[in-house]
């Protein structure tokens, strides 16, 4: 296969806005891309690899008009200045490509197969000259683009594809590719996908029959996407939606964590957004060798920051820079020891057991692992009476925790979906996670830094604006996030700056808390949150995970009903 041909399929998909006509346009090309080879499905995410593989190209964008400099003969202020005026280094790149005078050194064409494999290289580069090697291997690729094509490479390279693909068009287009008048397909692929965080085996056992794609199951060496609870904004809605009696357990304000060993005997340690975090949290890597030993396993938990002299947890903020440390780990892991608190197991000695009921699985976990200080299942209960449940609750806020989950005993585990399986109640207070699409450089003791952030819901494959936010992040290193620190998250996502504004890719996603949401013309959503503050920098959510703009029409419908305040 010709890359022009996939930059072809490109071209489509960014020049429509719906989802429809993006499915029909992916469900056309995806049984000639499987022919050739079902990896080069990665490459509509602007990736190589697998989603739950989470490495990446380590190209910025400086490095990228660096390289542009030299295999165009232009200076470095040259490339740096049409970035400041267009915002895309892919456009930049094509109009240059489009100017050459000469032909780089390669003139056939280039081929999928051929620009996966180099990419690939870049993903094994690393160490003393890895910067150069990466350069090399990204000259040689555009001495030998067309301008069309030399803007998709850039934009692969910074993960900025700009086509619009999210993985639930994938899935339709996958469903409709093979089997187009079968609508119910389309949970079957969400399923497979989910269990295993792989387009590329989904497509071959789509290809192959509704029945390999229901042979797809776990495995304990790949991430997976975990279940997701429903809000609810008290205890009655709860039973509604779980049944009765149903379990309530803990809310932990801590790190989601899917913890698994396979058969080579390896532990891995992977967040809700399948980073993986082994080497950040080897006590817990300890902590579960000791526990369960040479068996195979995947488990769902919270990892929660303890304070050993007051022998109570510590708040998310606390212990957030463990995920984000790289470096001295042996330090945090005595400055912020954890607790392991397991709530659920989806495969155990070598089978998948995510159909068994909850309940099953819970006697299961309840057999293997046991209660110590540094490793229990959750804080749970079973029952049906209402006024038992607000007693567990209330004690649950005492002790510090978020809130209470509560869970339908007779449900399976469902990966990646809201399906109501569980709910989550926190006391009536105001908060969302939103991303961060937009930032304004602060002044005076703040200069320097990005300190006011534009905030947004999503809304299908967009981005929709809720309001700036300005408050909430420290000034001075402590515990928590830092204005400083969020500045040097945000810098490198930066798309397009105007004055004293910037645009960023939305990556960042912060929980808020607000007064209330008013209507207003000035943001994309057609709402504004009044007096929003954020409580935590999230690292261990995607953008995928954030308010939907349905919801934030839900809340402002309930907020009308109840007087317009104490939202949940």
């Amino acid at each position: 296969m010709q890359y022009k041909e996939l930059v072809e399929v490109y071209e489509k998909l960014g020049g429509t806005t719906k989802r429809l006509e993006k499915r029909d346009i992916l469900a056309k090309f995806l049984p000639l891309l499987l022919k050739e080879d079902a990896r080069f499905v990665y490459l509509l995410h602007g990736k190589v690899t697998a989603d739950y593989d989470n490495r990446e190209f380590g190209i910025s964008k400086q490095l990228v008009m660096k390289g542009l400099a030299q295999t165009f003969g232009k200076t470095f202020e040259k490339i740096e200045a049409l970035f400041a005026t267009q915002g895309d280094l892919g456009e930049i790149t094509e109009k240059l490509v489009e100017k050459r005078t000469q032909k780089g050194l390669f003139s056939k064409s280039l081929t999928t197969a051929y620009l996966f494999t180099q990419l690939e290289s870049i993903l094994g580069l690393s160490g003393k000259g890895s910067v150069e090697r990466k350069l090399g291997v990204v000259e040689g690729l555009l001495g030998q683009a067309s301008a069309l094509e030399a803007k998709y490479i850039v934009r692969t390279l910074l993960g900025d594809l700009r086509i619009g693909v999210q993985g639930a068009v994938l899935v339709d287009a996958i469903a409709q590719a093979w089997y187009p008048d079968e609508s119910e397909v389309i949970a079957l692929v969400q399923e497979s996908y989910d269990l295993t965080t792989d387009f590329a085996g989904v497509l071959h056992a789509a290809a192959r029959g509704k029945a390999a794609l229901r042979k797809m199951v776990l495995h304990p060496n790949k991430p997976l996407q975990v279940m997701l609870p429903v809000k609810v904004t008290d205890l009655a809605e709860a039973f509604e939606i779980c049944g009765k009696p149903a379990a309530l357990e803990h809310k932990y304000d801590g790190f989601r964590m899917v913890l698994m060993r396979d058969e080579k005997g390896e532990i891995r340690l992977f967040t809700r957004k399948l980073e993986s975090v082994t080497h950040q949290f080897p006590d817990v890597v300890q902590v579960m060798q000791k526990t369960l030993g040479n068996t195979t396993y995947i488990l769902d938990a919270e990892v929660v920051g303890h304070d050993p002299k007051t022998g109570k947890t510590k708040p998310f903020e606390a212990i957030s820079q463990r995920i984000r440390r790289k470096h001295h780990i042996e330090e945090l892991v005595k400055q912020l020891p954890v607790v392991v608190n397991v709530f659920d197991v989806l495969y155990y000695k070598g089978e998948g057991v995510t159909e068994l009921p909850f309940v099953e699985r819970r006697k299961l976990l309840e057999k293997i692992i046991p209660v110590h200080k540094e490793i229990h299942p959750s804080e749970q209960i079973v029952t049906d009476d209402l006024a038992v449940a607000e007693r567990f609750y209330k004690k649950a806020l005492a002790l510090g925790e978020e809130g209470i989950m509560i869970k339908k005993l007779d449900a399976p585990y469902r990966p990646g979906r809201r399906v109501g399986y569980m709910v989550k109640l926190k006391p009536l207070v105001a908060d969302l996670d939103v991303v961060i699409v937009g930032a304004e450089t602060g002044t005076g003791k703040r200069g320097g830094w990005l300190t006011s952030y534009v905030v947004a819901c999503k809304e299908g494959a967009h981005y929709k604006e809720l309001g700036m936010v300005s408050s909430g992040l420290k000034e001075k290193e402590e515990e928590g996030m830092t204005y400083e620190a969020m500045t040097k998250l945000l810098k490198p996502l930066i798309t397009h700056t105007e004055g004293n504004m910037v645009r960023v890719k939305p990556q960042l996603v912060v929980s808020i808390t607000y007064q209330n949401i008013q209507p207003s013309p000035r943001y994309t959503s057609g709402f504004g949150l009044r007096f929003p503050r954020i409580l935590h920098y999230r690292p261990d959510r995607k953008p995928h995970d954030i308010a939907t703009l349905d919801e934030i029409k839900a809340l402002v419908k309930k907020q009308h009903a109840s007087g317009g305040f104490g939202l949940q």
